[in-house]
């Protein structure tokens, strides 16, 4: 189950430019990739506007989703060590970035330790979701990753629990470590007995989903 953390860098853009004169604000289009595993660079993205996937990909394309993240959020500060980008970022929607030297990094670590608290609370949670990724992997069946995918993302609102996020069956798929062709059967069970329904890729929970 992933771990929500209270953004400690959700600034406006001006607020930022005076904290760190150093940082540059990039513009992203949808569908661009921001780094790639493997790349040497050491700079933090925080995410200023638009959504990203954290992603991992082998030599045939096919790719398994880490997570997805928004405004408010960064990313690269694994790559902090000196060693490569252990994942690569896509955009999902066209996106803002403010770009912070490795340097200014390193500055705020120090001067701020708000910043520092939330940089290790984020690492914290990114080995947890790592773990319960593998053990998903490793323990659970499709179906019942499928099951715990839409059970985690699905938020209740005036006409009922729904993923909010629109998700074709492959971006689900790459998320639960299956083929789109599982996914698309399973869904379509689930659909033809009632328990979701889908429309204009949102998935609405109509019913209490059978156990796992």
């Amino acid at each position: 189950m992933q771990q929500k953390l209270i953004p400690f860098l959700n600034f406006d853009e001006n607020l930022l430019k005076n904290m760190i004169p150093q940082g540059v604000v990039h513009s992203i289009p949808k569908g661009s990739t921001v780094v790639s595993a493997g790349d040497f660079s050491d700079s933090l993205y925080v995410i200023l506007s638009g959504r990203v996937k954290v992603f991992l990909s082998d030599e045939n394309g096919k790719e398994f989703i880490l997570s997805t993240i928004g405004p408010g959020d960064y990313f690269g500060e694994v790559a902090l060590d000196g060693g490569p980008r252990s994942a690569s970022i896509m955009t999902q929607e066209a996106c803002r970035f403010f770009v912070i030297p490795k340097a200014e990094v390193r500055a705020l670590i120090e001067h701020h330790p708000d910043f520092a608290r939330d940089l290790i609370g984020r690492l914290i949670c990114k080995v947890r979701n790592l773990a319960d990724s593998v053990y998903n992997l490793a323990l659970m069946s499709v179906y019942c990753r499928l099951l715990k995918f839409i059970e985690e993302h699905a938020v209740q609102r005036a006409d009922g629990r729904i993923v909010t996020e629109r998700l074709t069956q492959h971006e689900i798929a790459a998320s639960i470590g299956a083929s789109r062709e599982m996914v698309s059967r399973l869904i379509n069970d689930l659909t033809n007995c009632g328990y979701i329904s889908v429309e204009d890729k949102q998935i609405f929970v109509n019913a209490k989903l059978p156990g796992r």
